[in-house]
């Protein structure tokens, strides 16, 4: 009899609460459309006020309002993994559209934390709270999921803000959370003011937020934290345009190899760059007349060419490998930071028969390359290296710096399709080049591949899904933004004070309550 009266309890709170949660998924649905490829950055703050608005009007469903955010935000703009799943790694569309919604339910499960501990910290529904409780405790998960469960920093707010908002301006100060904490916190004034429309003191308080961030952002724009350094380098992006489904296929290898010769045969810039897994073979497999062939190429340009292999230095020890040929000795640099189930199998004694049977991964267990692994010295320029998911992650980017006078990302977004994933990894390269003060070169196998500036703005970009060679010259730059020095220290500490005024003010206005 109790488990009954509970259970109709349950659902009559649930169905009280059904457009409370309805309007949080589509807010957070909305949110997609502030990222690339829709750039509406002024978007970002306005949907999660939505969110934050339910907050402080009922404390109590802080929780599932954040989760049904989340799912919305995560759902319509992670669903390039259902096309990663399905299209290329041959799973059942039932099973691949259940794996998107139990990702996108797990990783849910992070804003609806962010809502519980602001609950924690400030349920009364004050302007203190609006903009010190709600925006620490999102910015605080956003930066948790960078490392919870081996990372997945995608749709941090912060990203949203690249590379045209105002508060740009921050991430070399601040990294790509600054502006996170930032928009959330105008989000946070925004609500308030919904639940105070009449409130000319409300009012004044939003605009006194907007004008001081978004103001500030503006004029930390004009600073430049790094200066040009050494001699202009020419470089060459190669996209090779290779399709997902051909590019492991044994009948397509040979005709793929023998694409990127050519296109770097015609090229005369000192720096050839070619993406992430040009060659989709071991290294010790590719015929020496090929490698020799490149080098060749390399040494009449008078520089070096960097070509994506797998390399197997110790037996059943598997590395996504950059190696440079040229003038310069050669060098390789090892792929650090992992795809969970794309590059290695978690518990792989236990899921590794089960994932085998449904997913068709090419070159699924690999290894894990050392942290820190220091800088490319090739064509006159100590380059960062990185490749494919490791420039969503901005402190270990910064392990090459400031020694590095220019940042290399290659990657295969072919496994995303053509839609908003290649744009989004594209936009978190940009957030890497304002963070380090560096202009990226970014070599992909379909797309997105270009050319960045130490500003974040795209100077060049090749056109999805086609064959294309792009050149540009390029400035090296040295120097060190604080962003260098510190990473995500700042924000995070900034985001803990947060937490603690939240707590201070929101004892005293219980104790107010409690004697009036």
């Amino acid at each position: 009899m109790n488990l009954a009266l509970r259970s109709v309890s349950l659902m009559r709170r649930f169905t009280q609460a059904l457009p409370t949660l309805t309007i949080a998924f589509l807010a957070g649905m909305l949110t997609v459309l502030a990222f690339a490829p829709f750039h509406l950055w002024w978007l970002a703050p306005l949907s999660l006020s939505v969110l934050f608005r339910t907050w402080l009007k009922n404390p109590t469903q802080r929780g599932v309002t954040g989760f049904a955010f989340g799912l919305g935000l995560f759902l319509f703009g992670v669903h390039w993994i259902y096309i990663s799943l399905h299209d290329h790694g041959e799973m059942p569309a039932v099973l691949a559209g259940l794996a998107l919604l139990g990702f996108s339910t797990f990783i849910a499960l992070m804003p609806a934390l962010a809502g519980i501990g602001s609950k924690h910290l400030g349920k009364h529904p004050t302007y203190l709270t609006a903009i010190f409780a709600l925006p620490a405790c999102w910015t605080l998960i956003e930066w948790s999921r960078t490392w919870f469960c081996t990372g997945f920093p995608w749709l941090g707010l912060g990203y949203s803000q690249v590379p045209d908002s105002p508060l740009a301006g921050w991430i070399p100060i601040l990294g790509v959370y600054g502006p996170s904490l930032l928009c959330a916190m105008c989000a946070g004034a925004i609500a308030h003011l919904s639940l105070n429309i009449k409130n000319s003191q409300a009012w004044m308080k939003l605009v006194v937020m907007v004008v001081c961030v978004y103001g500030s952002g503006s004029l930390l724009q004009q600073i430049h934290w790094t200066k040009t350094s050494g001699e202009p380098l020419s470089v060459a992006i190669l996209q090779g345009n290779i399709s997902q489904d051909d590019k492991f296929d044994p009948e397509h290898i040979y005709e793929g190899m023998q694409r990127y010769a050519s296109l770097a045969q015609s090229n005369h810039s000192k720096l050839i760059v070619m993406p992430e897994s040009a060659l989709p073979l071991l290294l010790a497999d590719v015929p020496a007349e090929y490698m020799n062939g490149l080098r060749d190429i390399a040494i009449r340009n008078q520089g070096d060419l960097l070509l994506g292999v797998f390399d197997e230095p110790t037996p059943g020890q598997i590395h996504n490998t950059m190696i440079s040929l040229g003038l310069s000795p050669t060098q390789h640099y090892q792929k650090h930071h992992l795809v969970p189930f794309g590059e290695f199998i978690p518990l792989e004694s236990i899921l590794g028969p089960v994932m085998g049977f449904i997913l068709k991964i090419p070159i699924g267990s690999q290894s894990f390359g050392p942290l820190g692994q220091g800088v490319m010295k090739v064509a006159g320029q100590k380059i960062g290296m990185d490749i494919c998911y490791e420039d969503a992650f901005g402190e270990e980017i910064i392990t090459a710096l400031p020694e590095a006078s220019l940042l290399i990302n290659v990657s295969n977004d072919a496994w995303f399709g053509t839609a908003m994933g290649p744009e989004q990894h594209l936009q978190m390269a940009q957030a890497r080049a304002l963070e380090t003060g560096r202009p990226m070169v970014r070599a992909t196998s379909t797309g997105v591949s270009a050319f960045i500036g130490a500003d974040g703005q795209i100077i060049q970009r090749a056109p999805k899904g086609e064959i294309a060679v792009i050149e540009r010259t390029i400035q090296g730059r040295q120097g060190s933004t604080p962003f260098i020095q510190q990473g995500n220290l700042i924000v995070v500490v900034l985001s803990l004070l947060g937490c603690l005024i939240s707590a201070g003010i929101n004892q005293k206005h219980s104790a107010q309550i409690t004697q009036d």
